[in-house]
């Protein structure tokens, strides 16, 4: 039987387009649901493209109550990724899997992580720090912002002359390169929940 992934991203989706492209090859795994807490989510097209079903909650739905936990259960989800979902994942959830969540961090944690470092943020900061190299982790999520035990981490070189453009676009091929392979790995070694 195919393990399932549901993948929670509140923006445009592009990690989650490549899981999905890579997965819709595989006779192991494949993507059986998106969710989003953002209704004018680029994902949520993306997930039309591939025909894959999405559902939307508000705080309300996923701090208080455990629908989005039975909606998981109901569709046999293994692994739950985060790819772009800015918010922190209650309790609920996580006792419901345990180191079956993951997320991507556009850094190398545990330099520039924590409440409010996404996207452009982290690499302003990055520059500003005038670090010599960046990088993605790959991490298994607790409590805590970008705290959990790291999987995988890919580092590049930064170079005389990279703006926020360029930083970015590096990290995405690293993003797109690596979290769908890293994906697969980590559902052959596990069993099912």
């Amino acid at each position: 039987m195919k393990k399932r992934i549901a993948i929670f991203a509140s923006g445009s989706g592009s990690n989650a387009q490549k899981i999905m492209e890579h997965f819709k090859r595989s006779n192991d795994a494949e993507v059986a649901l998106i969710l989003t807490n953002n209704s004018d989510a680029y994902v949520l097209q993306r997930a039309d493209n591939f025909e894959v079903p999405s559902h939307i909650f508000d705080k309300k739905e996923f701090y208080q109550t455990d629908r989005i936990v039975q909606l998981l259960k109901n569709l046999n989800i293994n692994l739950i990724v985060l790819a772009g979902f800015l918010w922190l994942i209650p309790e609920n959830l996580l006792k419901a899997y345990p180191n079956k969540i993951i997320n991507i961090h556009p850094a190398l944690l545990p330099k520039f992580g924590g409440k409010g470092m996404y996207g452009d943020k982290v690499h302003a900061a990055v520059l500003e720090e005038k670090e010599l190299e960046s990088g993605i982790t790959i991490h298994f999520v607790n409590e805590a912002f970008d705290e959990g035990e790291i999987i995988h981490q890919s580092k590049f070189k930064i170079e005389k002359g990279d703006d926020l453009k360029m930083m970015k676009f590096k990290v995405q091929q690293l993003e797109h390169q690596h979290f769908p392979k890293v994906i697969e790995g980590l559902l052959k070694k596990m069993k099912s929940i």
